[in-house]
């Protein structure tokens, strides 16, 4: 029997006898019929808990897999019990800080009530101009003409730019007219998403998933296309998105 109540089999009689030390356990005493049929239920319960719980998994994973954050669909890890909202632990705080490449002194201000976001501009081009020459230098940082400005959320790499997607080959992540902010000076680590340009004038915006010396395996975030695996001789250059319009 679980602390809040329990599912009881075995005959009536027997049952309202023992009840006042089942009461003393649990809340709620359920008679459901003769010897055996607590386990009966009990057996349902579990497939049905278990039901509930692969669906919660799955839609976690798909919420994920879509862009989306995922407590969104859980009120628990946003508030407490008593209603206020949870913060998120120092350890996590750091690890956004430094995915994003934020400083501490921007959090704060984004945090502060009635504090607007500083704001920057970095240059701008469509994503399918990329791939053509004149745009970037072989480190990948952005060169020449043709650089529209947009204002974004303050970045402190200075060779920041923004590329503007369109299509729908990245989606559900990225859709037409999402600007995603490229640092080309920011470190790129494993899980990251990336952007990168090939020898064959190619710009692919994936996960990168593994990079050894040989080559980089990228993980595609349209489900509908393949990932890819490109040698390192192929590369020009390899930058970390990060951040997103969207």
């Amino acid at each position: 029997m679980a602390a809040g109540g329990g599912v009881d089999g075995g005959a009536e009689a027997d049952v309202e006898r023992a009840r006042p030390i089942l009461s003393a356990m649990g809340k709620t005493v359920t008679h459901f019929g003769p010897a055996g049929a607590g386990q009966a239920v009990k057996a349902v319960n579990q497939v049905v808990i278990s039901g509930v719980y692969l669906a919660v998994a799955e839609g976690m994973v798909l919420s994920m897999k879509a862009g989306l954050d995922p407590t969104t669909f859980n009120k628990s890890k946003r508030i407490t019990p008593e209603g206020r909202a949870r913060w998120p632990s120092t350890e996590s705080v750091a690890k956004a800080l430094a995915a994003t490449n934020t400083k501490v002194e921007t959090f704060v201000t984004l945090i502060t009530d009635g504090a607007k976001p500083p704001i920057s501009t970095v240059p701008l081009i469509g994503l399918a101009q990329a791939a053509g020459g004149g745009y970037f230098d072989d480190a990948g940082f952005p060169v020449g003409k043709g650089w529209e400005e947009v204002a974004v959320p303050q970045v402190t790499d200075e060779h920041a730019y923004a590329l503007e997607v369109s299509g729908d080959s990245m989606r559900p992540v990225y859709r037409a007219g999402d600007l995603i902010i490229v640092s080309p000076g920011t470190q790129v680590r494993k899980g990251d998403r990336v952007v990168v340009k090939t020898t064959d004038s190619e710009v692919l915006v994936r996960e990168l998933r593994k990079k050894t010396t040989k080559a980089i395996e990228l993980k595609s975030i349209n489900p509908e296309h393949k990932d890819r695996v490109v040698p390192m001789n192929e590369i020009i250059w390899i930058a970390r998105i990060v951040w997103a319009t969207q």
